[in-house]
């Protein structure tokens, strides 16, 4: 059939158009955020964080009651065995309203006339006891020249006798009225009714068990403390330990030995540590967002060199991620590209511009990253985070940042 010029001129601004409207109804490709599958070793971490502290601390409390002087000390100080930290006297008097200082007075007059009293009874009972023994010795002469019965002699003896003893009880009762007058004394020492003896107050020196440095002063004024009253905390500032509370159920997954990765701690790099120990008892702890959690303490030591680490501090804050599953080789995802379809993991992979749906067999998830044991291949370009307009056939593109 032949075709006129009249019919090709009108026909191939026909067919330009039709292609243009099939086109233009055609839907645009979705702009998607991809990323490549790769192949490594993919090690799964409990990401918390921890803070450091002195390994051995030890917290120097006062031994007895007294009023302390000013400690000296300042934190970061050196201290050797033996060092005295601090000095414990004893407390002053305490002070008496003026009924009871008069009513002291009145008791001091009273002990002071006591003992005046006690001094002439035993002026009397010495002279008493003289008298007994001169009878007793002009008794027993007559005696013996046959002048004086046998019984005679016996009631002189016998009052020799009772005359030491009642001299023995007015020396006690003398000795004892003394005290009474000394103990007045001593309560109205402070008002200055009295003097004293002159001596100095005894102290009592609070010394360094160990060598190290002063990690915390408690009290630093001069104060009145009590028996077991914390005064310093020393400690070893090198030896350090990190400790990291978890949540219960990321505990159960950490074994002793398992490695850590020591971040943000304020110098360069990353710290490379060791848990030591998982202790075995949690303890409650309220979130940030006011939930109540079962929180465990991990004990982490510190495996790098120590100049590495030298300006750490107790008390210092880090980040920690303690490895909990690790395999090689393996093929490694974002975990954004996960969702979930049923009971099963899936993915859509960008394959020669269309979404592609994938299912995939999970192997561990942390983090940002995941392992999948099967399902996509390295190299495979998968999308992340899948709004709902991706289905499979899709036409996809990679969004330009």
């Amino acid at each position: 059939m032949r075709v006129t010029m009249r019919q090709f001129a009108i026909g191939g601004p026909l067919a330009a158009l039709t292609a243009f409207a099939v086109w233009a109804a055609m839907p645009s490709p979705v702009p998607v955020e991809t990323a490549v599958v790769t192949r490594g070793r993919f090690v799964a971490s409990v990401a918390e964080d921890g803070k450091t502290r002195v390994r051995e601390r030890y917290v120097v409390a006062a031994p007895l009651a007294g009023r302390l002087t000013r400690i000296r000390s300042k934190v970061g100080d050196q201290v050797k065995v033996d060092d005295v930290l601090a000095t414990v006297v004893p407390s002053p008097a305490p002070l008496m309203d003026p009924r009871s200082r008069r009513e002291v007075n009145e008791r001091l007059g009273a002990a002071e006339a006591n003992l005046e009293r006690a001094g002439a009874i035993v002026e009397r009972s010495r002279a008493q006891s003289e008298q007994a023994n001169t009878e007793l010795v002009r008794v027993r002469t007559l005696a013996e020249r046959g002048a004086a019965t046998a019984q005679t002699l016996e009631r002189a003896e016998l009052a020799v006798r009772l005359a030491d003893r009642d001299l023995r009880a007015a020396e006690f009762l003398n000795h004892a009225t003394e005290h009474e007058v000394s103990q007045m004394r001593a309560l109205l020492a402070r008002y200055g009714s009295t003097t004293g003896d002159g001596e100095p107050p005894e102290s009592w020196n609070v010394t360094s068990p160990v060598a190290g440095a002063v990690l915390k002063v408690s009290q630093e004024s001069e104060t009145t403390v009590q028996p077991g009253a914390p005064l310093l905390d020393i400690g070893d500032p090198r030896d350090l330990e990190i400790v990291v509370d978890v949540l219960s159920t990321d505990a159960v997954e950490i074994r002793p030995g398992a490695d850590v990765i020591i971040e943000h701690w304020g110098g360069e790099g990353q710290l490379s540590g060791r848990v030591r120990r998982v202790e075995p008892v949690a303890f409650t702890k309220v979130s940030t967002l006011g939930v109540e959690e079962q929180r465990v303490n991990v004990l982490v030591d510190i495996i790098s060199p120590p100049e590495q680490w030298a300006r750490l501090g107790d008390a210092y804050q880090v980040d920690a991620a303690i490895a909990v599953f690790t395999a090689e080789d393996a093929t490694i995802i974002p975990s954004g590209a996960l969702f979930r379809r049923g009971d099963s993991w899936n993915v859509f992979v960008a394959n020669k511009g269309r979404a592609e749906l994938r299912e995939v067999r999970l192997l561990r998830r942390s983090g940002r990253v995941a392992a999948v044991a099967s399902g996509v291949n390295a190299d495979d370009i998968v999308i992340i985070y899948p709004s709902d307009r991706i289905a499979v056939g899709v036409r996809v593109e990679r969004r330009v940042p």
